[in-house]
């Protein structure tokens, strides 16, 4: 009786060694924008305190500057009123160069919890 191999073959490896490198390479280039998502988020709650839209831009452009945001501004914001509470809505794009003229879109938006 024979006995079979297992196992995976070294193409395989190598295959496999490859997908998740390139899984690895986006994975961090994304990770940095994710953070940035939630910086914005934060900002834009600690901005809705305010009580007249160029305070709430004021405070989130303060924000900004200390988390080191870079996507967006103040004037970038929408605030509205719902009820008596203000609302800081926020929404961006951002591109990540792939590889020659393939780009990764990541659309993100908000608003203030």
């Amino acid at each position: 009786m024979k006995n079979q191999q297992r196992g995976i073959s070294l193409i395989g490896l190598l295959f496999v060694g490859g997908v998740l490198a390139c899984a690895f390479i986006i994975g961090a280039q994304v990770a940095p924008t994710l953070i940035e998502f939630q910086a914005i988020t934060k900002a834009a709650t600690k901005a809705k305190d305010g009580s007249t839209v160029p305070e709430v831009r004021a405070i989130f452009d303060k924000a900004a500057q200390i988390d080191d945001i870079n996507s967006i501004t103040g004037k970038d914001l929408v605030v509205t009123k719902e009820g008596d509470k203000t609302v800081v809505a926020f929404a961006y794009t951002r591109e990540i160069h792939l590889f020659g003229p393939a780009y990764l879109l990541l659309k993100y938006d908000g608003r203030s919890k």
